[in-house]
């Protein structure tokens, strides 16, 4: 089995896959301060419950924003799966050519996202991200990575007006029944929620028209969304093909089979060292 981690800002995505099939998946938050322990118990919990074994897994893939929680959960997964997870980053194989001015800057699920909206879907496609963030990554038909767009998440965009005035309150994520709404609370959801509706409808054609342009396949441009709000901004606009929740997970099983060979390899490796856990 192969165990996955998608690690954002706010939750973790963890997913089990058993003959190149997704058997089961959780998400937990996100939190720094849990220590390798916690997290191994955690996941243990996890796999008890659903009747799964913690030595069937064969081996472990990490992708993660959240740079302090890396070590911890590569520490967790020596102690508790006697495994070194792959993690997503510099030297991994994923058949994309990234067009950026740095290509190390480009987030880790932003390259999973791409890799696996194009092998699902093929190109050319947006895929955006809503989660903390709400990000907007091209992709062209010959798997070439072009760049994208990043803006606040509906969470930080409600955070914000909590924090930063001195009478808004802090509000429920929640479609009110209008835009004109007549309390506080409402007009705060309608504000949030249709106002970030309309950037991504915004974006999205702005994307659409420069992808066309830089994709000469004649293809038509699909636009795929994914993350944790994904279904409450889809719905009421009509510029998103298709909402994947599971995208992240199925890249990296994509992306972990694309450098099965090197990784056996390095497990080979691992044999010959005296790991101290």
């Amino acid at each position: 089995m192969l165990l996955a981690f998608d690690v954002g800002n706010t939750n973790i995505v963890l997913g089990v896959f058993k003959d190149g099939e997704l058997v089961q998946n959780w998400r937990m938050e996100t939190e720094g301060y849990r220590s390798a322990d916690e997290y191994g118990m955690m996941i243990k919990q996890l796999f008890d419950y659903e009747g799964l074994r913690l030595d069937d897994v064969g081996d472990m893939i990490i992708s993660t924003v959240v740079p302090s929680v890396l070590y911890t959960l590569q520490h967790m997964a020596m102690k508790y799966f006697k495994k070194r997870a792959l993690i997503i980053g510099p030297g991994i194989k994923t058949g994309l050519k990234i067009i950026y001015d740095d290509p190390t800057q480009v987030g880790a699920d932003r390259i999973v996202n791409a890799v696996a909206a194009l092998t699902k879907y093929e190109g050319p496609l947006i895929v955006i991200d809503l989660g903390t963030a709400t990000t907007f990554c091209a992709a062209t038909s010959d798997w070439r990575y072009v760049g994208g767009a990043i803006a606040p998440g509906l969470k930080i965009s409600s955070d914000a007006l909590f924090e930063k005035t001195a009478k808004l309150p802090r509000i429920e994520l929640d479609e009110p029944a209008s835009v004109i709404c007549k309390n506080t609370i409402e007009s705060m959801q309608s504000g949030i929620v249709f106002g970030h509706r309309g950037m991504v409808e915004f974006i999205t054609k702005k994307m659409k028209d420069e992808l066309a342009e830089i994709d000469k396949s004649g293809k038509p441009v699909k636009v795929i969304a994914t993350g944790g709000v994904a279904n409450m901004v889809e719905e009421g606009i009509d510029c998103i093909n298709v909402v994947d929740k599971l995208l992240t997970l199925e890249g990296l099983h994509i992306i972990y089979e694309k450098n099965r060979k090197n990784n056996d390899a390095r497990k080979l490796k691992l044999k010959e060292e005296a790991w101290d856990v």
